[in-house]
């Protein structure tokens, strides 16, 4: 491997004046190349723009002040971004809500009056009027401070809650007193990847950190050998226990819960991304004084399928999982007897994908996805005394079989390791089948919350022309009502939604979503864009943006691919997208294009793709094989070096869905795809407008840079090649308002001008 001692060429020139009708050849900010060559397994690799991946250098600074001012020097030659942006920030402008959570007799929920950076945090104490617990915008002055994780204790009377800056992974935990509004000493630094996890003594809660970095860059550096921790109450953070940690796996993440009563701590243990899980608990004794320092015993030890665990009935944990059910089943697991032929199917899998379960009111609330779409199904949940015969601590009954601990189980706190062959699980029984919630249509129910012992169960539901409105629905009454709804300034009367199928190159049958204005001519006129992730076994449903409703004013089609790699069809869906088989989702975006345009929705010249994250991968990749099919290109914070993302910050964790160029024979399929290394001198490429931030932790901004770099010197056509690099943002999670809206009315504006769009936008 050969080093690079970076160099740049100042000044950096600006942009030319663009004229609509004739786009002038942008002259771009000139970045250097560089030597720099890698050897993977014997094929050399050029990387001549490697010193971008340095965010801190003064030349990356220079290029990337550079970049913007090109930029934004195009975009203001635009005459319609005014009016794009006065319109997004008017129908921005509405209340949004949010569904609450319940802690003894208090209310916690967010909203947002409209224009806010940030949602505010408040509390209702029992039937009295609502208040302010915590506001994040106070935080800082440009609401670049976001809260990431809020969680109440069990009695509702403290707030453990964690903030980011400038859009980064870090989180500082801090805990709010809920009585008195003020916070208390308690701050916590270097968390990342945590959630926050109470004792029901309410006097310490659970979370999971990283040493504080000694050297190299905090938004850059690798983040391995994550710990689990217990913070208790006015205590340093230097004093926290460790609870558990594998410094023989590093790249092992935890996640945990406290059941209902007290009694356990659940630990979730994820390798990267992967789904498949491990669980662990520790036994706390007794709820009021639990016990930190119990032996941590180890149920289900591989990570052959995904175990969520979902709540406790007496000694048998209900866990939904994907082993043996592809699409995800509810199982019970005998603590004491946990081999799968001996665990009990109480919600069998079904031609839906399961999602997640809720205990609640003495009921189970199941949300599948149905062709993408939400329903949740709810099923009765018998007596624990009279399901399992249940027992607490040592000795007695455990389950159906009336085994003791020590038949065929263990006694808590045993430590084994050796695990026996696993043989087919089976199936029981089920619970009963009590209906299903009434949703107001095709959507998505983006959260539901609700307690063991209590009837009263919130949630969310949105659509591409519904805005989020949260329900109540009372589970022993069997009534559904609107707790907070809200009203737009927007007749979405006029618009519609459907879905189509269509088939993809192997002849796979994909579903898509259309938005668009109802009697829409097909004609190969509408301008459109067609959105897409597909990866992580992450599902893309119906969800609403106040942007994507000026987009539909403007006369454009919205359309949702849901392709392979996602979780819309359960565990094959995702594994359809995998590792070799990763081109599978690119083959599924571009035929869903080629249905568009087939079907006359919209044509080539009027065709934008985005995407972002992995849906920023998606869009670079599909842009490198096939830059003849569309007319703009918008990836968003995108893995672009499909060689080298394992390098950095949270990376490595995403080799179970990518592979890794460490491996001879993954680094052949990844440069197969990776859209960096793909990119061709001489092709003509659409107009594309690359969006990061310099903040961004969790795919760190060079992919962007050196992708733009690499395709700015390789256009050999005259649509644009542009890079917006937003400043103190990151990876999206957090972004305020403010800062939303400028980028919807940038990237919509870039779109007017390159796919030739007439706008007359309301007042």
């Amino acid at each position: 491997m050969r080093s690079l001692i970076p160099a740049i060429l100042l000044p950096l020139t600006v942009a030319a004046t663009v004229n609509a009708q004739t786009p002038a050849r942008l002259a771009y900010p000139v970045a250097a190349k560089g030597t720099q060559v890698d050897d993977y397994h014997g094929t050399s690799i050029a990387d001549p723009y490697r010193w971008l991946e340095n965010t801190d250098s003064p030349e990356t600074k220079a290029w990337v002040e550079a970049e913007n001012r090109v930029t934004f020097s195009y975009l203001a030659t635009i005459p319609e971004r005014a009016a794009i942006r006065d319109r997004l920030t008017k129908l921005w402008d509405y209340p949004k809500y949010f569904a609450p959570t319940k802690a003894d007799d208090r209310l916690f929920f967010f909203e947002n009056s409209g224009l806010q950076n940030q949602s505010i945090l408040w509390v209702r104490d029992g039937n009295r009027a609502s208040r302010v617990l915590l506001d994040p915008n106070t935080l800082s002055a440009d609401g670049t401070v976001a809260l990431s994780t809020t969680r109440e204790s069990p009695d509702g009377k403290l707030l453990g809650y964690a903030v980011s800056t400038s859009g980064s992974d870090w989180q500082e935990i801090r805990v709010r007193d809920v009585d008195t509004g003020r916070d208390t000493r308690d701050t916590l630094k270097w968390v990342k990847f945590s959630g926050i996890a109470w004792t029901r003594d309410n006097k310490g809660f659970f979370y999971s950190g990283y040493d504080a970095p000694t050297s190299g860059n905090t938004l850059t550096n690798v983040n391995k050998n994550q710990r689990l921790y217990y913070h208790k109450l006015n205590s340093p953070q230097t004093s926290d226990i460790i609870v558990f940690e594998e410094k023989s796996h590093p790249d092992w993440i935890y996640n945990a819960t406290v059941n209902e009563n007290g009694t356990f701590l659940i630990i979730t243990v994820h390798q990267g991304t992967d789904p498949r899980t491990r669980l662990y608990y520790i036994f706390l004794d007794n709820p009021k004084k639990p016990k930190i320092d119990n032996p941590l015993v180890r149920l289900i030890d591989r990570f052959d399928a995904e175990y969520d665990f979902v709540y406790d009935v007496g000694d048998n944990f209900l866990v939904r999982t994907d082993l043996g059910a592809p699409k995800g089943r509810l199982v019970s697991i005998d603590i004491n007897n946990e081999q799968p032929n001996h665990w009990l199917t109480v919600i069998p899998e079904t031609r839906d994908p399961l999602q997640n379960v809720l205990a609640a009111g003495n009921n189970l609330l199941a949300t599948y996805l149905q062709d993408a779409h939400s329903v949740v199904r709810i099923f009765g949940m018998p007596n624990p005394n009279d399901a399992f015969r249940g027992r607490r601590g040592p000795g007695g009954q455990s389950g159906p079989g009336g085994q003791t601990p020590t038949q065929g189980g263990r006694q808590r706190g045993d430590d084994r390791n050796a695990r026996p062959e696993r043989p087919e699980p089976t199936t029981a029984f089920g619970y009963p089948f009590l209906g299903e919630l009434p949703l107001p249509g095709i959507g998505t129910v983006d959260r539901i919350s609700g307690k063991p012992d209590d009837n009263d169960v919130y949630y969310s539901f949105v659509s591409f022309l519904y805005p989020r409105t949260v329900f109540h629905y009372d589970l022993k009454r069997r009534v559904n009502e609107e707790f907070k709804a809200t009203k737009l300034a927007f007749d979405a009367t006029q618009y519609e939604t459907k879905q189509v199928f269509y088939n993809s190159k192997d002849g796979t049958r994909v579903p898509m979503f259309l938005t668009m204005k109802k009697g829409t001519v097909l004609d190969g006129n509408n301008p459109t864009i067609l959105y897409g992730y597909g990866g992580f076994n992450i599902s893309e449903t119906p969800a609403f943006s106040p942007a994507n409703l000026v987009w539909l004013e403007m006369g454009g089609i919205y359309a949702v691919a849901n392709i392979r790699g996602g979780g819309e069809y359960g565990t094959e869906w995702h594994q359809a997208g995998m590792l070799d088989r990763k081109q599978n989702v690119f083959d599924d975006f571009i035929a869903a294009a080629e249905y568009l345009i087939k079907e006359k929705y919209t044509s080539t010249p009027k065709l934008a793709i985005s995407g972002a994250s992995n849906g920023g991968l998606l869009v670079g990749a599909v842009l490198t094989q096939r830059p003849d099919l569309f007319g703009a290109a918008l990836p968003a914070v995108g893995v672009m070096d499909m060689l080298r993302f394992q390098k950095f910050t949270i990376g490595w964790a995403w080799t179970p869905d990518y592979g890794s160029s460490d491996d001879p024979k993954q680094f052949d399929f990844l440069r197969k795809y990776s859209p960096l290394q793909n990119i061709k001198p001489g092709t003509r490429y659409p107009a594309t407008l690359v969006t990061t931030a310099d903040h961004d932790d969790r795919v760190v901004p060079g992919h962007s840079f050196k992708f733009a770099a690499t395709l700015q010197a390789a256009q050999a056509g005259p649509a644009p090649v542009l890079i917006r690099i937003e400043t103190k943002a990151g990876h999206g999670a957090g972004k305020p308002t403010s800062k939303q809206i400028e980028e919807a009315a940038d990237t919509f504006a870039f779109l007017v001008r390159n796919l030739g769009m007439k706008v007359a936008l309301p007042q």
